[in-house]
């Protein structure tokens, strides 16, 4: 086990050294009125290391949000063994889950939905600043903003006042103030202008090079993840139906399912080739 530094904080992984790994997940629930049990994730495993990328995609109902929940112990699950950053979360406390929690960022596809309206940019950074103080000492605000490409001006608009893009990179900052060992990007470019989209996905990949962060990306295109991610799992029905390199799965697909998913990117060859 990953012993802690005196400010409780384990020491970062070298690049590669597993930062989560996941055997034999199972995700079930119960079915209030009839009482009938759905498997969402059935037997998945995975593993990521320090300044690598991953990504899980399917459609909708696949499992595979579930699975980027349940894997980070941000969500349920029925079994399985899952260890994020050498440490395995079934082995610990309330508290050490909670000092752990800190390591494992998420970006949601709804960039607006959260932030508090209630707050301004900079309100937010600093309440993040003072509920853990010891992580989020090393930037200042307006160089947090300039770190994701956007003006200091910003720090005084409220969420309305901020474009998707906009929003999304304030989101994203949020999650790099933290020192993050793991950023969970779940369709982090899901309703963004193409352009947007674009520019959030090579901030995300640039953050993941310069931080040596693990990147866990959820998505339901594969034109997504490939410029982004090294390797991705394909999820269907909750189950893993191919795994492997992101090249080599988009040269040589060997589900069925991923033809299907090659076949509904924009400008797909694959409809000549099957």
């Amino acid at each position: 086990m990953v012993t802690g530094t005196a400010a409780g904080r384990p020491p970062s992984p070298a690049p590669g050294d597993p930062v989560l790994v996941v055997d034999d997940l199972v995700v079930e629930h119960r079915n209030r009125t009839s009482g009938e049990i759905f498997t969402a994730v059935d037997r998945v495993s995975l593993r990521i290391g320090a300044g690598q990328s991953l990504a899980v995609v399917g459609e909708s109902g696949s499992g595979k949000t579930t699975l980027a929940m349940a894997a980070t112990g941000l969500g349920p699950r029925t079994g399985g063994r899952i260890e994020l950053l050498g440490r395995d979360l079934d082995a610990l406390g309330r508290s050490e889950l909670r000092a752990l929690r800190p390591e494992v960022q998420v970006v949601f596809q709804d960039p607006h939905g959260s932030l508090d309206p209630r707050q301004s940019v900079r309100s937010g950074f600093a309440e993040l600043r003072k509920l853990q103080p010891e992580r989020t000492t090393w930037i200042t605000d307006e160089a947090l903003l300039e770190r994701v490409r956007l003006s200091p001006a910003l720090l005084d608009r409220y969420p309305h006042q901020l474009s998707g893009g906009q929003a999304q990179r304030v989101c994203i900052a949020r999650a790099l103030l933290m020192r993050p060992r793991l950023i969970v990007a779940d369709e982090p470019t899901s309703g963004l202008d193409v352009s947007v989209q674009a520019d959030v996905l090579r901030l995300l990949q640039e953050i993941r090079e310069t931080t040596g962060a693990a990147l866990l990306m959820i998505s339901h295109d594969l034109a997504v993840v490939r410029s982004v991610c090294e390797a991705v799992i394909v999820m269907f029905r909750g189950q893993v139906v191919e795994a492997g390199a992101c090249e080599q799965v988009f040269r040589a697909p060997t589900a069925d399912y991923t033809r299907e998913l090659l076949d509904a990117m924009p400008g797909s060859r694959w409809r000549s080739r099957r």
